[in-house]
Formats: C-alpha cells, sequence, structure tokens
C-alpha cells in the first residue's frame, strides 16, 4: 500500500514571516498546527521537508545532513523569493539544530529552538526512535510482520552512517552557540526522552543575544508541538515573536 506524502505549505498572512522546521523521522505535520495558529496572529509561515523525510526509511538513510541544510537555505530563500525580507525560525529537535546553524550563519528577526540536541549521547534512544518510525512506517504499508522484520533490520543495519553524520553535525552547532547574537528563545519539555534536556541550558547560557529567554515544559515529551501543552507553547511563541524588533 502506498503512503499518501506529506507536503510542504506556505501559510501567507502577513509581511512577518516565520520559517517552520521539522525534527528528524518527521514532516510538516510536526508543525502545521502552530502555522495555522501563527496565521491567526497574522504572521506568515512556510515549512520545507528535508530530503529523505516523509518517505519510507531507506530512502532517510541515503540522505544526510549537509542535504537538509540545503533544504532549509532553499527554504530560507522560498520566503525571501516571495517578498519576505524579515523572517524568525522556528525549529522542533533537528529542525531546532537547523535553525540555530541558520541564526549563526546569516540574519535573523529570532531563532526559537525547540527540543533541540546539543549533545550526542542519544544514540541508543534515536536509534530505538528510528527503529520504530521505519516498523510504523512499514506497517501502515499493511506489509506482513516477517516482511517489517526483515526490512526493518536492513535499514537498522545501514543506517551507521548517517547518524555518524548527524553527530557531527550537531557537534558543529554545539561550537558555534556562542557565534549567535539573534534573540532566541528556548523551549524545553521536561518529559523529553529522546535527548539530554541539559541542551536547553547550553544553549541558553551560550548564546550571545540580548534578548534570550528559556521555558521549560513540565507535562511535555520531545515532539512539544503535538503534546499537551502545544496551546500554551503557541501562545509563548507568539508572545515572543511580538517582542522582536519587526520593521514592519
Amino acid at each position: 500500500m502506498k503512503i499518501k506524502q506529506p507536503q510542504p505549505f506556505t501559510f501567507e498572512a502577513g509581511p512577518r514571516a516565520v520559517l517552520l522546521l521539522h525534527g528528524f523521522t518527521g514532516h510538516t505535520a510536526d508543525v502545521r498546527m502552530l502555522a495555522r495558529f501563527l496565521e491567526k496572529k497574522g504572521y506568515t509561515s512556510h515549512a520545507p521537508i528535508y530530503r529523505g523525510h516523509g518517505v519510507p526509511p531507506e530512502e532517510l538513510i541515503e540522505t544526510n545532513p549537509d542535504q537538509w541544510w540545503e533544504d532549509v537555505n532553499k527554504a530560507l530563500n522560498h520566503l525571501k523569493e516571495l517578498g519576505y525580507e524579515e523572517i524568525a525560525v522556528a525549529g522542533l529537535s533537528l529542525g531546532g539544530v537547523l535553525g540555530l546553524k541558520l541564526a549563526y550563519s546569516t540574519q535573523l528577526k529570532g531563532i526559537i529552538s525547540m527540543c533541540a540536541p546539543m549533545y550526542f549521547d542519544n544514540e541508543t534512544q534515536l536509534t530505538q526512535g528510528f527503529e520504530l518510525f521505519a516498523k510504523e512506517y512499514k506497517q501502515l504499508e499493511k506489509k506482513d510482520p516477517e516482511t517489517i522484520e526483515r526490512e526493518v533490520t536492513a535499514v537498522m543495519e545501514g543506517s551507521d552512517e548517517v547518524f555518524s553524520l548527524l553527530k557531527e553535525a550537531i557537534d558543529e552547532v554545539r561550537g558555534n552557540i556562542d557565534t549567535i547574537y539573534t534573540p532566541t528563545f528556548v523551549v524545553q519539555a521536561r518529559n523529553d526522552a529522546m535527548i539530554n534536556t541539559e541542551s536547553a541550558t547550553y544553549i541558553y547560557e551560550n548564546v550571545e543575544a540580548d534578548l534570550k529567554e528559556i521555558k521549560w515544559y513540565e507535562e511535555s515529551g520531545h515532539v512539544i508541538t503535538l503534546d499537551k501543552q502545544k496551546d500554551e507553547l503557541h501562545e509563548d511563541i507568539y508572545a515572543f515573536l511580538e517582542k522582536l524588533d519587526w520593521n514592519v
């Protein structure tokens, strides 16, 4: 059974734009509710899908962080080509890492990192999470249990390189956090079982922005944009965006 592939989206609502970046193994569903909330508040948003995401796990392990970085830059340029000159970024997990990289690589209005990892001491959790993602994807394809087990095993055996490159990408960003002067809002779920939550403290303490905030969400897990405190998160993101020095 073929699964309907998710698509990038752009919701145009006003002159202020927010680039929304999904997590590893995720796609635009991670950030769609946030986008619709921001649209009602008069903010335009665009969410890309990185190569290898929203597709079978076999395709994900054939891609790498350099390609995802290219995709994020294309997405930023997409907003600029539409005429948006003032852009903030909000990224979940891997999207937060890529957003932080944007913050020290180019001019942004603000950066919101949500449950973004700064340490690669979570290989076990990542591997288990990826294996679960692969299994669930194949269940959606209506494959039989034996086929699923065989294909998931093959995917896991072929995933070493992508995880190695992911570690390098996270390490690179962590090493550059202190070159970020962009206004920063660090969001972290207290019940995040996927990453080392000390990552949030590291980001907050090391960014050099004059405007920087951190908030812990006590009842939420890793995919905080879809969890029980998502409405509170939406309001907090909006409040942070309203503090930025927009010219429009």
